[in-house]
């Protein structure tokens, strides 16, 4: 067979081997574990009653026989077989509370005003709100930044793109923190906030529409200048014949970039769309930075709050990152399949 598979089908093989093998070990594989340990819960620790005599009588207790819990755990590794109940409990897609919220609700607003008090529910609402308000402000700003450094002097730009790339310099954790400690009652951001609304005792972290803002906020800024470096390339590749024949017709500095420079850096707004929704769709670091678990949870912070602790809930923490592939999937669909579009039309 390897004789017959041909000379030119044996070197295509041996280029493509390592990236698939990569793809096998630290993609495929995770992902089919992770599905399998979503279908088993931990095993149930074995109890026995002991009875204990003295001189005034015996009495009876309870133990964790740790012999049979371990053999039990031993005979089956993975766990105990669940299936779907996992994904169909109340922490995770909760159908049977679904249902009865549903029937109890008078109207649809009514509904999703409950809905959103389920656990799962609550960091998905969180996790698309952050998704939908962060991604196309960061492209915007982007966009704009990407402008205004190409507008600007020669011997501005080295300053300008290095003061704009430090938000991405920063660790994301460290940056999250340094602005929750400015948005503090003795912060200056916490103090700005606090004159600016007459409200000596105004809090941001005690108040959940400003905690939600104050992560958006975080996330553009981190996020912008990735955007603004990539479409920064991208201006330098635009044709200056074409704007200059835009000049010629009259063309406004809004319609030169409506028409000409927009268009040009269509595919890089996709990628950039692209990593954006996948990287806004996993927010963690401010909340936990936040401390805002009480106000704001994310599907990422979910299956951190699963996994810690002394009791970790593997299966729990499993069947939350299914359903997190699965968002993910659909939220990039529409835009991978027009890019196929657009690639198939060439």
């Amino acid at each position: 067979f390897w004789q017959g598979f041909g000379m030119k089908h044996r070197t295509f093989f041996w280029f493509v081997f390592p990236s698939v093998l990569a793809m096998l070990l630290f993609i495929a594989f995770p992902i089919i574990s992770v599905v399998l340990q979503s279908l088993y819960v931990a095993h149930e620790q074995v109890i026995v009653s002991v009875q204990s005599c003295g001189p005034f009588g015996c009495t009876e207790s309870t133990k964790i026989d740790t012999d049979a819990t371990a053999a039990l755990r031993a005979a089956q590794p993975l766990g105990r077989w669940a299936g779907l109940t996992t994904y169909l409990d109340r922490g995770h897609l909760a159908v049977s509370e679904v249902a009865a919220e549903w029937q109890a609700a008078g109207s649809t607003g009514a509904f999703l005003g409950r809905l959103i008090n389920l656990p799962f529910y609550k960091a998905m609402f969180f996790t698309l709100s952050y998704t939908f308000i962060v991604t196309p402000l960061t492209l915007i700003f982007g966009f704009a930044i990407a402008v205004a450094v190409n507008s600007a002097a020669r011997a501005l730009r080295g300053p300008l793109i290095f003061f704009t790339l430090l938000p991405m310099i920063v660790t994301p954790l460290v940056g999250s923190l340094i602005l929750f400690w400015m948005i503090d009652a003795r912060g200056i951001l916490g103090a700005a906030l606090q004159w600016a609304a007459g409200d000596p005792d105004l809090s941001v972290k005690a108040s959940t529409p400003l905690t939600w803002i104050m992560l958006m906020v975080y996330g553009v800024w981190h996020a912008a200048p990735f955007a603004f470096i990539v479409y920064y390339a991208g201006l330098q590749t635009v044709n200056k014949e074409t704007l200059e024949a835009a000049v010629i017709d009259g063309a406004s500095r809004w319609e030169r970039i409506r028409y000409v420079v927009l268009p040009h850096l269509l595919p890089l707004t996709t990628f950039i769309a692209l990593i954006q929704l996948m990287d806004n769709f996993r927010v963690f670091e401010p909340i936990v930075s936040f401390s805002a678990q009480a106000h704001a949870t994310s599907l990422s912070w979910a299956i951190y709050n699963d996994l810690g602790g002394e009791t970790r809930q593997l299966s729990s923490a499993a069947a939350t990152s299914v359903l997190t592939i699965i968002g993910v999937a659909i939220l990039l669909s529409p835009v991978l399949v027009r890019t196929w579009r657009d690639f198939s039309r060439k």
